[in-house]
């Protein structure tokens, strides 16, 4: 007669990745979350023109790619891109070059703090991570972003017009881009990750502590 496997022992690693992943997809859906609200929270800032809008929703793929890897990072900004779709007045075009954007940042921050989990490591992390998404600003916006626009919204010199009410000097869309997306994009990222550097330390306790629940919970 076969012994009955009801009473096997269960892998003990498996059961620890399934836990690990119970987290991380929690933190993720969490993370996202607040990315999504983030994203509807935007505004207009003076001397750029009104359809360039400032929110803080990069903060949260952010935190992502510092807790949980700069893979992360990306799936959080492209969940809230993906939901935001459902009210996108820009034909689906602004939530692709607003992930572009923050896949970037969070690609980048992310792979510096992985080799180097510091204070000053995560500093350089959003610094470096800022800067690069400024300067994907102009490759994105020039080459794919931008000439979509065009099409859609009445030709390129209608989109120059609205830059050039506020400086007449920016007659081309190179021009455009570095006297005004540039800058733009590049405060936008070093906002986010300033209030990133205040409250990641808080935050990652707090995620530390909800895995032990969750360990515990399943464990009980």
């Amino acid at each position: 007669m076969m012994q009955s496997q009801t009473n096997a022992p269960r892998n003990p690693g498996s059961a620890g990745a399934s836990k690990s992943n119970l987290t991380k997809l929690t933190i993720i859906a969490m993370l996202s979350a607040v990315g999504v609200i983030l994203q509807y929270l935007e505004f207009s800032v003076p001397l750029v023109p009104s359809f360039l809008k400032l929110d803080f929703s990069d903060i949260p793929e952010l935190i992502g790619a510092f807790v949980l890897g700069p893979v992360s990072g990306v799936v959080i900004c492209l969940i809230r891109n993906l939901v935001h779709l459902l009210v996108s007045q820009s034909a689906f075009i602004g939530e692709l070059s607003n992930f572009m954007l923050g896949a970037s940042f969070a690609v980048t921050a992310g792979l510096i703090y992985k080799a180097h989990k510091t204070k000053e490591g995560a500093l350089a992390a959003c610094i470096c991570g800022a800067f690069v998404m400024a300067a994907v600003s102009v490759p994105s916006n020039y080459f794919i972003v931008y000439p979509v626009y065009a099409q859609l919204f009445g030709g390129m010199e209608t989109i120059l017009g609205l830059y050039q009410t506020i400086l007449p000097a920016a007659d081309t869309q190179l021009k455009a881009l570095l006297i005004f997306n540039l800058p733009f994009t590049l405060m936008k990222g070093l906002l986010c990750a300033a209030v990133t550097m205040i409250i990641y330390k808080p935050l990652s306790r707090l995620f530390v502590q909800m895995n032990a629940a969750i360990n515990n919970r399943r464990a009980s």
